[in-house]
C-alpha cells in the first residue's frame, strides 16, 4: 500500500508540475481532482484502521496494530517516493503531509519521527499482556498523549490557520517559512508518554519492601529425638 500511495502522489505531482511541493502555488489542483484526493486520503485511513481491527482481538491491540501499520506505511511511502522520483532529497525537505481539514506542512523528518513512535508503541501494546485496569495515572498519561497530538497538529497547520480567514484558496497557496521544532519536540515527548508507561510496566518487577515495624515471624526447628521437624 505504501507503493500505491507513493505512485498515486507521483502521478498527481507530475500532472501539476509539483514533484517538489515547496514552490509557488503548491496545490494547483482544482475541480473534481481535489475532491477525489481528499476522499482518497480518508479511504487510506479507513484501510489502515481496518488492518488493526482484523489483526487484534481487543481494542487495545487493534489500536496497536493500526499504529504499526500507519507507521510502516508512512515511512515506506517516503522510501518508495524517493525511489520513484528522487524526492525527498533530504529529511528536511518540506512536504504537504495531509489535506484534512487544512493543509499540513512539515519537514519529512517530523512525520517520520511520529511514525517511528507509533511503531514502537504499537509493538509494545500488541506484545504486552498487562491487563491491569485503568488508573488515574493511566488517564493522565493518555491526557498527555492527547495534548501532544493537539500540539503537533497545531505545528503542522500553523501556517494554514494564519490564513484560514482569507478562505480555502489562501490556505492552499501558503508556503511555510519555518518549522517550530522546539514545540514539536515538546509534542513528541508528550505523545511518547504511553510508550514510557508500557515500558515501565514491562520492566523487571522490583521485590516488595518490608513494611517498617513489621518483623516476619521466625520458624525454629523443633528437635524430637533423632529427627528434626519444622
Amino acid at each position: 500500500m505504501a507503493w500505491v500511495e507513493a505512485a498515486s502522489v507521483y502521478y498527481l505531482r507530475v500532472m501539476v508540475g509539483r514533484i517538489d511541493p515547496y514552490q509557488e502555488n503548491p496545490l494547483p489542483i482544482r475541480g473534481v481532482l481535489g475532491e477525489v484526493e481528499l476522499v482518497r486520503e480518508a479511504a487510506t485511513l479507513v484501510m489502515l484502521l481496518t488492518i488493526g481491527m482484523l489483526a487484534g482481538r481487543t481494542w487495545h491491540k487493534r489500536l496497536g496494530y493500526t499504529a504499526i501499520a500507519f507507521g510502516v506505511w508512512d515511512i515506506l511511502y517516503y522510501v518508495f517516493l524517493r525511489m520513484i522520483c528522487d524526492w525527498p532529497r533530504s529529511l528536511l525537505d518540506w512536504d504537504i503531509l495531509f489535506l484534512l481539514p487544512l493543509p499540513w506542512w512539515g519537514p519529512v523528518l517530523a512525520p517520520v519521527c511520529i511514525a517511528l513512535l507509533m511503531i514502537v508503541w504499537g509493538t509494545l501494546a500488541t506484545q504486552s499482556n498487562d491487563r491491569r485496569p485503568a488508573t488515574p495515572v493511566t488517564w493522565a498519561v493518555w491526557g498527555m498523549n492527547g495534548l501532544g497530538i493537539a500540539l503537533a497538529l497545531y505545528v503542522f497547520m500553523a501556517d494554514s490557520l494564519r490564513t484560514v480567514h482569507e478562505g480555502l484558496d489562501a490556505t492552499r497557496r501558503v508556503l511555510p517559512a519555518s518549522f517550530n521544532w522546539p514545540l514539536f519536540c515538546v509534542a513528541l515527548g508528550l505523545m511518547a508518554a504511553p510508550v514510557a508507561q508500557i515500558g515501565w510496566r514491562m520492566g523487571p518487577r522490583r521485590p516488595a519492601l518490608p513494611v517498617e515495624g513489621c518483623v516476619a515471624p521466625s520458624i525454629e526447628p523443633i528437635q524430637t529425638g533423632d529427627r528434626i521437624s519444622m
